[in-house]
C-alpha cells in the first residue's frame, strides 16, 4: 500500500468556476498573441508539426511560436490525472490523483547554504549567576556527507512523504560531470522514500535512469515503480522556453520516468504583480510546456508544477512570507484541479536566515492555507530558510513536528451514528460519576491516534527550549540505521555507471 497523505475533505478556494474559466481563456490567449519565444530547435520543430504557427527570430536566437488551444486541449486529453512516484519501499510510493486532494509534504530546492545549529551557555552581565543555554547558528558550505545525512534524516521523519533534495552537493571532487549521479545515488541510498530532483547535466540522464533500473530491479519495474522523478523549470519567465532545460523536458518525457513541469514566475518582475494577470501567465507557461511533453510522447507522466512567489518590494529578491504567495499558489492548484492534473505546489519557506518566531510564522502560515486547498505534493516544506537559500537540519525536525500538526487538521471529524452513540454513552456514564471527569476515556483515542500527542519540543512553561530539544532529536534520528541499497546492487551500480565516487561505496566502507 502507498502512504496514505491526507484527504482533504473540505477544501479551500478562492476563485470561482467563472473565474477559473476566465483565467483559462486568457491563458490561451497568451499561449496565441504574443506566444512564446522558444530557444530550442527541437521544440520549435515539433510545435509547428502539429500545426503552431512558428516564425524565426534571427536577431532574437529563437523563435516565436503561437500555440493554438486545440493543441493544448489536445495534450490535456492524453495527459494521465493519476501519477504513481514510486518509491525503493513501495509503502512509500506516493499516488497523486488530479481528481483527488490527497495531499502529501516534501522536501525541497536546492541551497548552497548548511546551517549547523550548536547549543552554547551565556551569562548575564548584570547578574553573574544567571547561565542560559542558547541555540546559536552556524552557516557554511553544503557538501556531499550533509545531503547524505538529509537524506538519512528525511528518511525517519514521519510527515515527510517525499524527498527533493535540499543541498546542493559543493565538494572539491564534485563536478559537472559527475555531480547528478553522486546526488541520486546519496539519496537512494540513504532513503527508501520517492526521491525527485533537477538534473544538472542532460549527458547524465542514462546514467541517472540505469541506476535507478539497477535498483528497482529493471526497466519494466522502473516503468511499474518510479522511485526517481525529474523537475525541469522549461520556462524563464515570462513566456521563454529555455534551451537546456527544454531539452531536458524532451529526453526526460522520451525516458517513461515522471516528471514536474515547473514554472516560477516572480509578481511584479517576470509577471504581473495582481493575482489574475500571474495566475494567467503561470498556467500558460505549465500548459505550454506539458503540451510540448504530449507532443514528444503522449501519455507522459508529468505533473503540474507552480511555484510562483512574489518580488520583495526592497531589493526584488523572491519572496515568500507574503500573503500574495499564498494566494497565487492556491489559485495554481485550482487550476490544476480545474484540468484534473496531478499538482506540484509550494509552502513553507522562510524569509529570515535562522530558525525563530518569525520563521514558525511564516512557514505555517502557508503550510496550513495550502495544504487546505489540496495541493497533492507540497515541496519546500522542511527546512528552508532565507527564502530558498539555507537547510537547515533542526529547523526540518521543528517543521516535522508542525506538519504532523497540520495533518491533524486536515484530517475529516468522525462524526456517525455509532461515534456519537458511544458519545452519549460517555456523558450517560461520567455524569454517574462523583467527580464528573472524562479521564479514563482518554488512553484508547491516544492509542488510536485521535487525540494529538503533546508537543514534542515544549519546554518547563518557563524557558523555550524548542531548538535546543530539536536538536536533542535530530542527533537521536541521525543514529538510527537506514535500509541501503543491497550490497551486490551496490556493486553493480559502481561497475556500470561511472563517476560515483568511491566514499559514497556503503559497503566497501564498512
Amino acid at each position: 500500500m502507498p502512504r496514505e497523505g491526507v484527504l482533504v475533505h473540505r477544501i479551500y478556494e478562492r476563485l470561482s468556476k467563472d473565474q477559473m474559466e476566465r483565467i483559462h481563456n486568457a491563458s490561451m490567449e497568451i499561449l496565441t498573441r504574443p506566444g512564446i519565444m522558444c530557444y530550442n530547435k527541437e521544440a520549435a520543430d515539433i510545435f509547428s508539426s502539429f500545426g503552431a504557427k512558428v516564425n524565426a527570430l534571427p536577431s532574437s536566437g529563437c523563435w516565436q511560436v503561437s500555440i493554438p488551444e486545440a493543441l493544448v486541449l489536445g495534450a490535456l486529453e492524453t495527459t494521465p490525472k493519476v501519477v504513481k512516484l514510486g518509491a525503493r519501499s513501495e509503502e512509500n510510493s506516493l499516488i497523486l490523483d488530479g481528481s483527488e486532494p490527497r495531499v502529501y509534504f516534501a522536501s525541497g530546492s536546492e541551497t548552497n547554504i548548511w546551517l549547523d545549529m550548536r547549543v552554547e551557555s551565556f551569562v548575564s552581565k548584570s547578574d553573574g549567576s544567571v547561565e542560559i543555554k542558547l541555540a546559536t547558528f552556524h552557516p557554511r558550505r553544503g557538501m556531499l556527507a550533509d545531503l547524505c545525512a538529509a537524506a538519512r534524516l528525511g528518511e525517519h521523519l514521519d510527515n515527510l512523504d517525499g524527498f527533493i533534495r535540499p543541498v546542493n552537493i559543493q565538494d572539491e571532487d564534485i563536478t559537472e560531470e559527475n555531480k547528478d549521479v553522486n546526488k541520486f545515488f546519496a539519496c537512494l541510498n540513504n532513503m527508501t522514500k520517492h526521491i525527485m530532483a533537477g538534473l544538472t547535466s542532460l549527458d547524465k540522464l542514462d546514467e541517472v535512469v540505469r541506476m535507478a533500473e539497477l535498483i528497482a530491479g529493471g526497466k519494466e519495474e522502473l516503468r511499474r515503480n518510479p522511485l526517481i522523478s525529474f523537475i525541469t523549470c522549461v520556462f524563464k519567465s515570462p513566456l521563454q522556453l529555455v534551451d537546456d532545460t527544454t531539452q531536458k523536458c524532451i529526453e526526460i518525457t522520451r525516458r517513461g520516468v515522471p516528471l514536474v513541469i515547473s514554472s516560477s514566475p516572480q509578481g511584479g518582475s517576470t509577471a504581473p504583480i495582481k493575482e489574475d494577470g500571474m495566475v494567467a501567465q503561470i498556467n500558460a507557461e505549465i500548459l505550454g510546456g506539458i503540451t510540448l511533453s504530449q507532443l514528444v510522447s503522449p501519455g507522459a507522466s508529468v505533473i503540474y508544477g507552480s511555484v510562483p512567489t512574489r518580488a520583495g518590494l526592497d531589493d526584488l529578491a523572491d519572496t515568500y512570507g507574503v500573503p500574495e504567495f499564498n494566494n497565487y499558489n492556491i489559485d495554481c492548484v485550482q487550476m490544476a484541479r480545474f484540468y484534473g492534473l496531478p499538482c506540484y505546489s509550494t509552502a513553507g519557506v522562510a524569509d529570515v536566515k535562522v530558525p525563530g518566531i518569525q520563521a514558525t510564522v511564516e512557514r505555517l502560515f502557508s503550510q496550513i492555507v495550502i495544504a487546505l486547498c489540496g495541493a497533492q505534493y507540497i515541496h519546500y516544506a522542511f527546512g528552508l530558510l532565507d527564502k530558498t537559500a539555507t537547510f537547515c537540519p533542526v529547523q526540518a525536525v521543528v517543521d516535522d513536528a508542525h506538519i504532523g500538526m497540520v495533518k491533524s487538521l486536515l484530517r475529516a471529524p468522525k462524526v456517525d451514528e455509532v461515534e456519537v452513540a458511544a458519545s452519549l454513552e460517555q456523558i450517560r456514564q461520567v455524569m454517574t460519576t462523583p467527580n464528573k471527569l472524562f479521564v479514563r476515556y482518554i488512553r484508547p483515542k491516544l492509542r488510536s491516534g485521535e487525540v494529538t500527542l503533546p508537543y514534542p519540543f515544549e519546554g518547563d512553561k518557563v524557558t523555550d527550549d524548542v531548538f535546543i530539544r530539536a536538536h536533542e532529536r535530530m542527533q537521536e534520528l541521525l543514529k538510527r540505521p537506514v535500509e541501503h541499497i543491497p550490497p551486490e546492487t551496490s556493486e553493480r551500480i559502481f561497475r556500470e555507471v561511472p563517476g560515483l565516487l568511491p566514499r559514497l561505496n556503503t559497503y566497501r566502507e564498512g
